[in-house]
C-alpha cells in the first residue's frame, strides 16, 4: 500500500518500514521535496543504461541509478513515466528507475536488478520493489508502431506496470515483493504532471530513495 504524507508525499509501506531507508514519490504539490542537497541525479534519454553512484551531482546519461553509499539521495525525475525504486535490506542497496515505454521494452528495471547483484551481491528474492504514480492503461493508448514493440497490433493501450511486473517475475521477483501505488498520472491532474496530458505545459515530479540520510 502507499500512503500520502502531509508533505504530499507518496511512500510505499513495504519502503517506509525499512528505518535506514528514506524515500518518496514526489506529486506537482510537493514543490519542497525532497529538500535535501546530497542528491545524485541523471540525464533521462529514455535508455536501459544503469549508472553506479559513487558520490552526489550528476551522473551523466542514462535512466536508473543505483547505490549503497549513506547519505546521497537517488532521484528520476517523471511525468507519466514509471518511476520505480528498488531496496535490498540485506545489502542496504538502493535504485531509483525512470521506466517510460522505451524503458519497459528495453526491460530497465531487469537491467537494474542485474545490476544490484552484480555489484552488492543482491538477490533477485530479497528485493523490495515500489512503483510510484505512471501513466495506467486507462489513459495509454498508442498506435501501432508502439504497440508492436510490446508484441500486440493495432491501436491499443498498454500496462506498463502489469508488464514491467511480468518481467521482474521472470527475474526471480514474486508479486508479493512488488507495492504499486495503483494512481494514473494522466487521469488525476490535482495531484500529479503529465506530459500526455499537458504536453509541453507539463512539469516534472522527483522520486527518490537513499541509503541513511537525514533531511
Amino acid at each position: 500500500m502507499f500512503q500520502r504524507g502531509s508533505d504530499d508525499v507518496f511512500r510505499a509501506e513495504t519502503l517506509d518500514s525499512l528505518p535506514w531507508l528514506k524515500h518518496g514519490f514526489g506529486t506537482r504539490l510537493s514543490v519542497e521535496w525532497p529538500g535535501i542537497s546530497q542528491l545524485a541525479t541523471v540525464k533521462q534519454i529514455h535508455s536501459d543504461r544503469v549508472l553506479l553512484v559513487g558520490s552526489p551531482g550528476p551522473q551523466g546519461e542514462g535512466d536508473a541509478l543505483i547505490s549503497n553509499l549513506p547519505g546521497v539521495g537517488l532521484a528520476i525525475k517523471t511525468a507519466d513515466c514509471l518511476p520505480i525504486l528498488i531496496a535490498d535490506p540485506r545489502n542496504r542497496a538502493v535504485a531509483a528507475i525512470h521506466a517510460g515505454w522505451r524503458g519497459v521494452v528495453s526491460e530497465i528495471a531487469s537491467k537494474t536488478i542485474h545490476e544490484m547483484c552484480h555489484r552488492f551481491d543482491s538477490k533477485p528474492e530479497d528485493l523490495v520493489v515500489a512503483i510510484g504514480p505512471g501513466i495506467g492503461p486507462c489513459c495509454f493508448e498508442v498506435g501501432p508502431e508502439v504497440a508492436a514493440q510490446f508484441q500486440l497490433s493495432g491501436r491499443t493501450k498498454i500496462d506498463l506496470i502489469e508488464t514491467t511486473c511480468r518481467q521482474l517475475g521472470r527475474n526471480g521477483v514474486s508479486l508479493g515483493q512488488i507495492s504499486t501505488s495503483g494512481l494514473c498520472s494522466c487521469c488525476n491532474p490535482e495531484l500529479f504532471e503529465s506530459y500526455r496530458r499537458d504536453r509541453e505545459a507539463s512539469g516534472r515530479m522527483v522520486a527518490m530513495i537513499g541509503v541513511g540520510m537525514s533531511s
